[in-house]
């Protein structure tokens, strides 16, 4: 797509950060066998990758603000823009040596998400939307699949690990669920799984816990290939709250109904 100036800083933006982390993934795999702290390695690609973002996104617009996993919130002198940026999203994926995890940007403007790139490196998969312009992966266009059966649907989530409270909302959501569509997955990176829903590879996707950075850029591409998203409280909002559904327009009334009980 002939995409904004914007736009194109972010996509080679995203692409330098893929690079230094695709260089640092080969690492972390070797780290497993040894005695190092691949937990360490990993924090420090993750915080050089965002280095890289802010260098390539702030040098090109100085006066927008940033918004980012690994550093503190600024207000840039133009209030009404903002960079929201997640430099490796899928970081236990990455930690454990598999391939799936990817380079998360957004541009907000006056509150609302105008462009968003999410970049896998591993697939060397380039997922892209500008608003009213659809969304791309790589030269191709994106639309949400067409399926209207649950049973026929695959749809992600995100398991709460570690204790979290939300574990037993998650296990009630899926009892719901699984009985009767074609499958639910859990792939660990909240960005990827909203691509995916753009794609059509899931039919939808719904999460509590997330922050703004998980799915800024996401939830844009998934708009523009043609889907719904909306906080999973019907009252609440989206990149505040972390709480959301998304799906195909066939599917979403009556998925969403299934997610909010």
């Amino acid at each position: 797509m002939q995409g904004s100036a914007n736009l194109n800083i972010m996509i080679k933006a995203a692409r330098r950060a893929g690079r230094s982390l695709s260089k640092d993934f080969r690492e972390v795999e070797n780290l497993q066998a040894t005695a190092k702290s691949p937990g360490d390695f990993v924090s420090k690609a993750d915080i050089a990758a965002e280095a890289i973002l802010r260098e390539d996104l702030m040098e090109a617009r100085p006066n927008y603000g940033w918004m980012a996993e690994e550093s503190d919130e600024e207000v840039g002198k133009d209030p009404t823009r903002r960079w929201i940026v997640d430099p490796l999203d899928g970081t236990t994926n990455f930690l454990h040596g598999l391939p799936h995890w990817g380079v998360s940007i957004a541009l907000e403007f006056k509150g609302e998400i105008v462009s968003a790139v999410v970049y896998d490196p591993s697939k060397d998969e380039m997922f892209v939307a500008e608003k009213g312009q659809g969304a791309w992966l790589n030269e191709g266009r994106l639309r949400v699949s067409g399926r209207t059966k649950m049973i026929e649907c695959i749809f992600a989530t995100g398991v709460p690990f570690g204790g979290r409270a939300d574990l037993p909302e998650t296990l009630q959501d899926m009892a719901r669920i699984l009985p009767g569509c074609a499958g639910v997955r859990r792939w660990g990176a909240a960005a990827l799984d909203l691509a995916y829903v753009a794609a059509g590879r899931y039919d939808g996707y719904w999460e509590r816990g997330l922050h703004a950075w998980d799915i800024a850029a996401g939830l844009l591409i998934v708009r523009e290939a043609g889907g719904l998203v909306e906080p999973i409280d019907r009252k609440g909002d989206v990149l505040n709250d972390g709480a959301m559904i998304a799906a195909n327009g066939g599917m979403f009334d009556a998925f969403a109904k299934l997610v909010r009980g």
